[in-house]
């Protein structure tokens, strides 16, 4: 087979690292890839949401599987255009992308299927939503309605930060056509876990449980990125609740779109905060998570392109996973003064020592392969904010948290930061 992993990030290192591993898979092309994807597959010079080139490319070259990664060319409907062409492509269709694409749309589809989800009201009117602000207590939670690269979320810890909110969405336009609508909801305090799951749109497959650090700062400090580290599982979620979260927020969610004709094909990922022991969904997402992926598929011992496959052919009945049963614990690697402004270019060394360890894992985000010396040298220099994923295995949290800590120091770039906690919460929930 020939596969096509479309993206940049680490999310996509890590995805077309687990289709190399594929007996199924004799090719992977990744459209644009980064420095990583180049050791497992053939970077292709298409933006990852220019999606007429992406479907001459693969119609081209007899594609026979495209994995979508980001969450733009999904919600831009490249589902529909490759069906359309009857190429197979693993991803939601257009509509059901709109959980993500839309929270509002999301919201109204939670409390039309009964998933529970905190309490809310929707707004297209600056000077509304303002006045429902006065009525409210505190802390609430202000979002943009559509897309804004992880940014359109505020967390308002008074009344005069929510106003302030509104008025940096709705009238300042800092997230643009994203910010015509907004949602106020209700602040849900407890502990975060991402839930992923595979469906074909009848059976739901889930996959082992993990948490995100999204915090710049150790202690969960400072603004939001798009995540700092994971670690997979969550103690937090355990057997029962787990249980719950299926029960409660997937299976009504995917059999409520069902009744009303939507099929939802591909991975859905909750955003899960427990609280009281309760699950709540905080947002959902239509495609892998970022840094999730790089500790879950690590633990995934299954055929990721089989699973994949009956994904798409609608066959995930009697679809069993096989994990590692071992913590996967990564730590993101990232240029100085991420998440605000940074500089590119810096030479990495040490990525040789790493790769040579057992049971660690380097995955690439903000790299480039580049020669230099008249094309003598190959080196590895940063080209974003999240420069690498540094992903280990171990019998324990601290284990893996251990093993991937004494990794990074083997690497070493001008600028690097990393927070120094990934997996505390774990830590402090055993002991």
């Amino acid at each position: 087979m020939k596969i096509l992993v479309i993206g940049s990030g680490g999310r996509e290192h890590c995805l077309a690292w687990k289709i190399s591993q594929s007996s199924l898979v004799d090719k992977i092309y990744c459209a644009p890839g980064n420095g990583g994807t180049t050791l497992c597959a053939q970077n292709v010079s298409i933006a990852a949401t220019d999606i007429d080139g992406l479907l001459r490319f693969a119609s081209d070259k007899k594609i026979d599987l495209t994995v979508v990664g980001p969450e733009d060319p999904l919600v831009g409907g490249i589902v529909d255009k490759f069906q359309d062409n009857n190429l197979k492509i693993f991803g939601p269709n257009k509509k059901v992308s709109m959980l993500e694409g839309s929270k509002v749309f999301a919201k109204e589809a939670m409390r039309k299927y009964g998933v529970p989800t905190a309490d809310f009201k929707v707004f297209d009117n600056a000077q509304n939503a303002k006045e429902y602000i006065t009525t409210k207590s505190v802390p609430l939670v202000v979002k943009a309605d559509g897309l804004a690269a992880g940014k359109g979320v505020i967390v308002c810890q008074s009344q005069q930060q929510a106003l302030s909110a509104i008025d940096q969405i709705m009238t300042q336009k800092e997230f643009g056509a994203a910010g015509e609508r907004i949602v106020v909801e209700d602040f849900l305090e407890g502990e975060e876990a991402s839930i992923l799951v595979f469906t074909d749109g009848q059976t739901i497959v889930p996959l082992v449980s993990s948490q995100d650090h999204k915090r710049i700062f150790d202690g969960d400090k400072g603004p939001n990125t798009g995540g700092m580290g994971a670690y997979a599982y969550a103690p937090v979620v355990s057997g029962s609740i787990f249980k719950e979260i299926i029960d409660k927020i997937f299976t009504p969610l995917i059999q409520g779109f069902k009744r009303d004709g939507l099929i939802y094909k591909g991975i859905l990922y909750g955003g899960i905060m427990i609280k009281e022991g309760q699950p709540y969904v905080l947002e959902f997402n239509v495609r892998f998570g970022d840094p999730e992926t790089q500790v879950v598929l690590p633990k995934l011992r299954s055929d990721l392109v089989s699973v994949m496959l009956k994904t798409v052919n609608g066959d995930l009945n009697n679809c069993q996973l096989e994990w590692d049963s071992r913590v996967c614990l990564g730590v993101v690697v990232a240029s100085g003064g991420y998440p605000g402004k940074y500089e590119k270019g810096k030479e990495i060394s040490g990525l040789d020592k790493v790769t040579e360890l057992e049971d660690v894992f380097v995955f690439h985000a903000g790299t480039e392969r580049k020669t230099r010396d008249e094309g003598r040298e190959t080196i590895m220099v940063t080209s974003g904010g999240r420069v690498l994923s540094v992903a280990a295995l171990g019998d324990t949290v601290s284990d893996a948290q251990d093993k991937a800590y004494k990794s990074i120091e083997k690497i070493s770039f001008e600028g690097m930061y990393y927070r120094k906690d990934i997996g505390y919460r774990a830590i402090e929930r055993r002991q």
